[in-house]
């Protein structure tokens, strides 16, 4: 037996499974990636990535008035915890909260003037943290397959 193979009384583990490592390595990737580009936002605009995360979504939300809950799945925090990263996010006087016209259950979140600064700031260090670390090593036809894989997954996968 491999020293990559486990067995229980009920299955065996194969450590070196494909698929175990591919999803290993997109998490590497992942955790890479937000650790350096991370590092480059706060060192250059003092903008933690998350806070980057809200402001590029809010911005790019049709309309740039995004629902919280819808902002919170996107980001990947729970209600409690999105609610209380925008609490901070509105301290700074980056976003502003909006209630609806038409649903009093629903608060909107918008940009202020100093968050879109900041954003179009920390967006043209962003770029040029994407280009060194991702864009510079695949060509352009792997960026292009690389999106729609990556969409591919996303748009596939259960929440």
């Amino acid at each position: 037996m491999s020293s990559q193979t486990r067995t229980s009384a009920t299955n065996t583990v194969d450590f070196e499974d494909e698929r175990i490592t591919l999803f290993s390595l997109l998490i590497e990737v992942h955790d890479k990636l937000v650790r350096s580009l991370g590092a480059d936002l706060e060192a250059t605009c003092n903008l933690p990535m998350v806070w980057y995360e809200v402001l590029a979504r809010t911005a790019r939300y049709p309309g740039g008035r995004p629902i919280m809950s819808e902002l919170a799945d996107a980001v990947s925090l729970s209600t409690g915890g999105f609610t209380r990263l925008v609490d901070r996010i509105e301290a700074a006087g980056l976003v502003a909260r909006q209630a609806s016209s038409t649903d009093r259950r629903i608060t909107h979140i918008v940009l202020t003037p100093a968050g879109e600064q900041l954003l179009a700031q920390a967006t043209a260090q962003h770029v040029e943290g994407i280009d060194r670390d991702v864009a510079s090593k695949l060509s352009g036809s792997e960026v292009l397959q690389l999106r729609k894989v990556l969409e591919k997954l996303r748009d596939s996968t259960r929440d």
